[in-house]
């Protein structure tokens, strides 16, 4: 094929606008790029609450949506590396679906409808220190309080520990309201008014859900990770586990939702609210936050989880006329200096282990560009337990 582009060799337009970026600008864009789709999930999914649709059928789209999404690309593009799938692997695909599927959507669900899209957002910043306990606790993580690095993790994680219980425990007076001005904005507008407002229903309970949420979410990442080592295909991983999540929420919605017409889409609004879901949050952004991975580590991708909570805010404010509240305020500060505690000490711990046993260093490349100094695995790999 002749190849197109003169003095390029062939390079398509994409390539030569991202050539014009450096690999830590691209990857700092992506990053934002992926927190403002993420935050557009929780005032989405918020909005659609607001509207009436089943928190059953929700998910179910959502799943179908990112399957349909996902297999083609696990199909073709692990053909070779995928293992041949027994019946040991559906097994374990199931029981992570139960838990990073149906128990964290379903929990996701019920905890925004009662509370409101920041504060969703902000529990979710504890998924890191949760993930680290769970991780201590089934001694696949080694806790070192002989070191900065341990002594910071363990401190992270009460940090998040009490911003979650102050958020629940405490709601506390409303310290902001949209302004008269901007409510009157809403209510001119038709698409703002039909989404409703952010007013929760029971703050406490909404709380407690989204703890479950993170507890599920936390739990998912913990046990896949002696899964993906004897299964490596990650988006076939994945695919997998959307299909048996797909197959959960059916059952559960033929005890739970049994209206017919629950099941039907009714508006442009609520068809927006699960093609965004389905593909944009589920799709779209999972293939985004694979390649950020890939280049700057779950570390760094985890360190712009704050930024998701400050959209999500602004957003909500605007889309949803949400209020504040003292309590959530001092709740998410907390559980943001406990991440970052947390992440600070996961660097430690790798600066420690590569000054202990210093890696080899690999043959040069023509091909060689800047990495980040925080590429690191989420849970150590130090111990044979994983």
């Amino acid at each position: 094929m002749a190849e197109v582009g003169g003095g390029n060799g062939g390079a398509t337009t994409a390539q030569r606008i991202m050539g014009w970026f450096p690999e830590r600008v691209q990857l700092h864009l992506a990053m934002l790029a992926l927190q403002f789709g993420y935050a557009g999930f929780h005032v989405v999914s918020r909005a659609a609450l607001n509207m009436g649709i089943s928190k059953i059928v929700f998910p179910v789209y959502r799943n179908i949506l990112a399957f349909i999404l996902l297999l083609p690309f696990a199909y073709f593009l692990e053909k070779k590396e995928r293992p041949p799938i027994t019946l040991n692997y559906l097994i374990q695909f199931f029981f992570l679906a139960v838990v990073g599927i149906t128990a964290n959507q379903g929990f996701y669900l019920l905890g925004l409808d009662n509370t409101s899209p920041t504060f969703a957002s902000a529990i979710q910043n504890s998924v890191p220190a949760i993930t680290f306990l769970m991780a201590a606790i089934l001694r696949i993580e080694k806790v070192r309080l002989d070191r900065k690095d341990g002594l910071s993790k363990v401190f992270g994680t009460l940090f998040c520990i009490a911003g979650a219980s102050v958020i629940t425990l405490y709601k506390g007076p409303t310290i902001y309201s949209p302004s008269p001005s901007l409510n009157k904005v809403r209510e001119m507008s038709p698409l703002l008014n039909s989404l409703g407002d952010a007013n929760g229903k029971s703050w406490t309970l909404g709380c407690v859900y989204l703890i479950g949420h993170c507890l599920s979410w936390s739990g998912w990442l913990v046990l896949q990770a002696p899964v993906l080592k004897k299964y490596p295909a990650r988006l076939s991983f994945t695919s997998y586990q959307c299909f048996f999540g797909i197959l959960q929420f059916i059952v559960l919605a033929a005890f739970m939702e049994r209206d017919l017409n629950a099941w039907l889409i009714h508006t442009g609004s609520e068809l927006f609210s699960v093609f965004y879901a389905g593909v944009v949050a589920s799709g779209i952004a999972f293939a985004v936050q694979i390649w950020c991975i890939q280049k700057g580590g779950p570390v760094f991708v985890a360190l712009y989880q704050p930024v998701q909570t400050l959209v999500v805010a602004l957003m909500a404010s605007v889309a949803l006329g949400e209020e504040f509240y003292l309590g959530g305020i001092i709740g998410a500060i907390f559980i943001i200096i406990g991440l970052y505690m947390v992440l600070w000490g996961k660097n430690e711990e790798r600066k420690y282990l590569l000054q202990k046993n210093p890696p080899l260093p690999p043959p040069p490349t023509d091909n060689d560009v800047p990495r980040s100094s925080i590429v690191q695995p989420l849970l150590s790999q130090s111990n044979g337990n994983v």
